[in-house]
């Protein structure tokens, strides 16, 4: 079924492009994603990997050359970080507009300025609503296992939407792990071949992105926020499926330690697993505290989510980006606002950590919990808080 390796994870997300038989690879290279497209590259190079390596200008035309190749009937692949992301910007709502199934890794890296090239949240969250489905992981392994699956769940024709994994930059894309590789017979079992529902055939000719009048314009975008909030489903039965085949089952919202929590920390990425060892800390010091990690973003699974913090009195949001002017963290508006009307829910608190890579120990999500705890007993006098400013 597979075996077992130590492996860089960037190396690994390539091998699972690799074994999902990708066809059509266009990137630019950025910092901290570029070990993925290089490696891919030279499997290319080397003919390890039956596909066509597009080399381009920009990350502008990385996403225009992927449209293309989608729109051809090519299962397709790209890859980009921070300023990179920024660049596809205008490409991004096309690709998803038009159902293209492309699945793209974000090596998640702050966005300048101040220039930095460290991790936090701030490239995807400016482009969360894209239209694409995205996904968070919080190691090597789970980066592996969710390239292989974007695959599937971009292609199935009741989804055919652009898919993006998460994963931290530096974190994760640049350590190394040990590593379950699945054999290639596993995985083209798992995933058949691509056969495109729409492609642009001389045969056959069809119209792709074409201009809608404002009597059109809101009833395809409706269609669009059908088509992503029922691809949860499909999701799902993906995440099941490879569960049979790996023995690894994905929740679109995952739990640790909830039971008789009180008080529930929410995270998103590789720091979920640096909450774990906060949360066996302080629960060995008698605090009832848990943890809940949002691993599908898009869409946004609102009933996994009221139903995990079901019972805990005060849920501590952790944001790594700003909406800045805003009220709160992206993450933290969101989650609020799956809460509301609802009667009965915990009082939410937000707090920004990790900015541009500052670094996130146990203690600091300690220390974020103690405020909290502090902050709500008292009243608080606001509900997001940028925490361990200096100066």
């Amino acid at each position: 079924m597979g075996h077992r390796v130590g492996m860089e994870v960037s190396i690994a997300v390539s091998h699972a492009v690799q074994l999902a038989r990708a066809e059509a690879i266009a990137a630019y290279p950025i910092t901290p994603q570029t070990h993925i497209v290089e490696h891919l590259s030279s499997l290319v190079a080397n003919g390890e990997l039956d596909a066509e390596f597009i080399t381009v200008e920009s990350e502008h035309s990385a996403l225009s050359a992927c449209i293309g190749t989608s729109a051809a009937g090519a299962r397709t692949y790209t890859a980009t970080s921070s300023q990179g992301l920024a660049l596809m910007f205008e490409i991004l709502f096309i690709a998803s507009a038009m159902r293209f199934p492309i699945v793209m890794n974000v090596a998640n890296r702050a966005l300048s300025g101040p220039l930095n090239i460290w991790n936090d949240h701030s490239d995807i969250m400016a482009a969360r609503d894209i239209g694409w489905i995205q996904i968070f992981v919080e190691n090597g392994q789970e980066a592996f296992d969710h390239t292989i699956m974007a695959f599937k769940i971009a292609e199935n024709h009741k989804v055919l939407l652009p898919t993006i994994v998460n994963l931290d930059g530096f974190i994760l894309s640049h350590v190394v792990e040990a590593l379950e590789i699945l054999d290639q017979e596993a995985v083209d079992k798992f995933l058949p071949a691509y056969h495109p529902r729409y492609r642009l055939d001389p045969k056959e000719p069809v119209t792709m992105g074409a201009f809608a009048m404002p009597e059109m314009y809101t009833e395809v975008k409706m269609a669009h926020q059908v088509a992503l909030t029922n691809a949860y489903d499909q999701i799902v039965k993906v995440w099941e499926e490879y569960a049979k085949l790996s023995g690894r089952q994905y929740q679109p919202v995952e739990r640790y330690k909830t039971k008789g929590a009180k008080v529930l920390l929410l995270t998103m990425g590789s720091l979920s697993e640096v909450a774990e060892i906060a949360v066996d800390e302080l629960r060995e010091a008698g605090v009832p505290v848990g943890l809940v990690k949002l691993r599908l973003w898009r869409p946004f699974p609102f009933a996994d989510l009221r139903a995990a913090v079901a019972g805990a009195e005060l849920l501590i949001v952790c944001d790594r980006a700003l909406s800045l002017g805003g009220a709160a963290g992206p993450v933290m508006a969101e989650v609020r606002s799956a809460f509301y009307p609802v009667a009965s829910q915990p009082q939410i608190l937000g707090y920004a950590i990790g900015l541009g890579g500052r670094d996130v120990s146990p203690q600091t999500f300690k220390e974020v919990v103690s405020q909290a705890q502090r902050e709500a007993q008292q009243g608080p006098s606001q509900e997001f808080y940028l925490f361990g400013v200096r100066g």
